[in-house]
């Protein structure tokens, strides 16, 4: 099959010729031995699989394997706060040493977490570079990982990187008002002392951008999916739809629940899985009780990492048409099965998706066009198959854990030069 240019390539090229004629130039004065050395980078992250909750940040666990394949090596410090219920370790994650740190509960205490989290870490750090130097922190959102690698760099003269997983890049939406304007000064000191911005798409590089005074070092890195665990199956048993997420308003579940009301009398066998639970769910609930479809949803709250990839492998169509996305990792998981994935436009995933060929696209809150959408694919198998053997090639193509894991290794070797 031809290669065919992806959004990635479209995205990175100017970017990536600009990088290769500045690295080929830095290679003159360092060496390719230097280039090539083992890093060491530790990861902070409030993101990190759990002993019950496996896919809690997948994104930052399961490419650290391939990482430390390509010769990294790699500390995870996995951050909880006090107030929070004590987490249980993973066995099937990256090893990683978890530490509780003292905050405020809720968007109150986010401004100031930070150093509350520094002064937890201070010592460990510390000790850790003594024994094994630190070449890089990388720090998974800047409240509060990214101020406290921003203290622990100062501390120890070493550099640090940031990722950013969301849209609310500086956290003033998700805490409003005075906090949320804290939260927002600490975020830019944070992004404006960061060797290197990391975004998990151009729209949130973009949000980054966009709130800060000033210039900022900007790298799109998008995650990836493991092609090993989610693997293309043939549909089983009756049509399904699926969706994988948090059960938050802008994820889209009452907008699904409005138009399997609208699709069912064409398709009285149709079932709708829901993995995930939230605050949501009882509207969700009350809302599938008043269209009379309760019968046809099955909600299945948190599951473990094959349980998910077992239910993309069985449904017909992967649907989660969530307003607020900076990529969503479920996707490329549908994609990666070779299930057509239904996301929005305006969003990270359009990035990905192109609509009609590898995926399928709806506007927010676009209730007719995602009615139209089921109804197409639901009608039509062999447009669904070609469609999804489209995707999980865009995905073996671009979006692999390994292409996630060079990236990242790339970025965090340009930021030591």
């Amino acid at each position: 099959m031809p290669r065919i240019e992806t959004p990635v390539d479209r995205h990175q090229a100017d970017a990536d010729s600009q990088r290769e004629f500045q690295r080929s130039a830095r290679e003159t004065d360092i060496g390719t031995h230097d280039r090539h050395r083992s890093l060491h980078v530790l990861t902070i992250t409030p993101f990190y699989p759990r002993a019950r909750d496996g896919a809690s940040g997948c994104f930052v666990a399961e490419p650290l394997t391939n990482l430390i394949g390509l010769g990294m090596r790699s500390t995870v410090f996995a951050v909880e706060a006090l107030y929070r219920q004590k987490p249980e370790k993973s066995r099937s994650a990256p090893e990683a040493q978890w530490f509780r740190y003292p905050s405020l509960p809720g968007g109150l205490g986010l401004a100031s977490a930070g150093f509350g989290l520094y002064l937890r870490l201070r010592g460990a750090v510390g000790a850790l570079h003594k024994r094994n130097p630190i070449d890089l922190i990388h720090a998974h959102g800047a409240l509060p990982c990214g101020h406290a690698a921003h203290l622990l760099s100062r501390r120890l003269k070493v550099p640090y990187v940031v990722s950013v997983h969301g849209l609310d890049a500086f956290s003033d939406l998700q805490v409003g008002g005075r906090a949320g304007a804290s939260c927002a000064r600490v975020s830019k000191r944070v992004y404006a002392g960061a060797r290197r911005v990391i975004g998990i798409s151009q729209h949130v590089c973009d949000a980054v951008r966009q709130g800060m005074d000033g210039g900022v070092a900007l790298s799109a890195v998008y995650n990836g999916a493991d092609t090993d665990v989610f693997q293309p199956a043939e549909d089983a048993g009756p049509q399904s739809l699926l969706t994988v997420g948090n059960l938050i308003p802008v994820k889209g579940h009452a907008i699904v629940v409005k138009a399997l009301a609208a699709v069912l009398p064409e398709f009285p066998g149709l079932r709708w899985e829901v993995i995930g639970d939230g605050p949501e769910l009882n509207r969700v609930c009350e809302l599938a009780a008043t269209l009379g479809v309760v019968e046809s949803i099955l909600f299945r709250g948190r599951v473990g990492r094959r349980e998910v990839a077992e239910a993309y492998g069985r449904c017909t169509v992967f649907v989660l048409p969530s307003r607020y996305e900076g990529l969503g990792c479920v996707y490329l998981e549908a994609m990666a099965s070779g299930k057509v994935a239904i996301g929005c436009t305006g969003q990270g995933i359009e990035e990905v998706i192109r609509h009609g060929d590898d995926g399928w696209l709806v506007p927010p809150d676009g209730l007719a066009e995602l009615i139209d959408g089921l109804r197409i694919l639901l009608r039509d198998g062999a447009r669904r198959k070609r469609i999804g053997a489209m995707a999980r090639d865009t995905i073996l193509q671009s979006f692999t854990l390994q292409h996630q894991a060079e990236r990242l290794l790339n970025v965090y070797r340009e930021c030591l030069v």
